[in-house]
């Protein structure tokens, strides 16, 4: 995870960073619309939201947008991207507590809902079990957990034909075609995907039942799951 913490900790990339999100993610905005109602649907007017992996604040802003009564825990290692994270959400700060550190480092009260949007690709395979499970012990009984990230088929050329597709993403996005592929490389190289059912298995391992599949953009997956 070292090399990710050099990246979000990077002044110009954090600088860049709440550009990236709505042109390289399929759909993100829709992403973040339906997240919102997945939570809508199981917590009243007034919740209390854990969200991992909160730096930039985009997911933040878009339910304190939509749900001027939720408040908000947001938890994410780097501190230069929580500082982002304030800023983008402006005057509506007040409403989320922003600490820096990882699932550990959260309350143990229990939240009426999390969200873990495009931030688990970064974790390696047992690291994220943990994770998920610390999550589920976070929530209230029946509470929702969003997640959305990289998940994708690992068959003999599957990882390489859906790589390859969101390199082509990336460029009809306007990166440039050289940019786009050393972005794939480093996606191969440096991210921990794995398999659609794979990711599934990990949320049932860690207690969650009913684990639905609401979103798939090219090589982006996005489950609902309940505590």
């Amino acid at each position: 995870m070292n090399e990710h913490m050099d990246h979000f900790s990077n002044p110009q990339a954090v600088a860049r960073y709440v550009e990236g999100p709505p042109r390289f993610v399929p759909g993100y905005n829709a992403l973040q619309a339906m997240t919102t109602l997945l939570i809508a649907e199981r917590v009243g007017e007034h919740a209390g939201v854990l969200v991992l992996g909160a730096g930039g604040g985009l997911e933040l802003k878009a339910f304190a947008q939509t749900h001027p009564d939720w408040t908000f825990h947001g938890v994410d290692p780097s501190a230069e991207m929580l500082q982002l994270a304030q800023r983008t959400l402006g005057p509506l700060a007040s409403r989320a507590c922003l600490q820096q550190g990882y699932i550990d480092d959260a309350p143990e009260g229990l939240f009426d809902a999390a969200a873990c949007l495009l931030t688990l690709h970064f974790v390696a395979l047992q690291e994220r079990r943990c994770t998920v499970a610390e999550v589920r012990r976070r929530l209230k009984p029946g509470a929702p957990f969003v997640v959305a990230h990289f998940s994708i088929p690992q068959d003999e050329g599957d990882r390489a034909l859906w790589l390859s597709r969101y390199a082509a993403f990336l460029a009809a996005s306007g990166i440039e075609i050289d940019k786009a592929a050393n972005a794939r490389a480093a996606i191969d190289t440096q991210l921990t995907i794995l398999t659609p059912e794979q990711d599934e298995a990990i949320l049932s391992e860690a207690g969650f039942s009913n684990v639905s599949l609401f979103y798939a953009g090219f090589t982006f997956r996005g489950w609902v799951a309940y505590a």
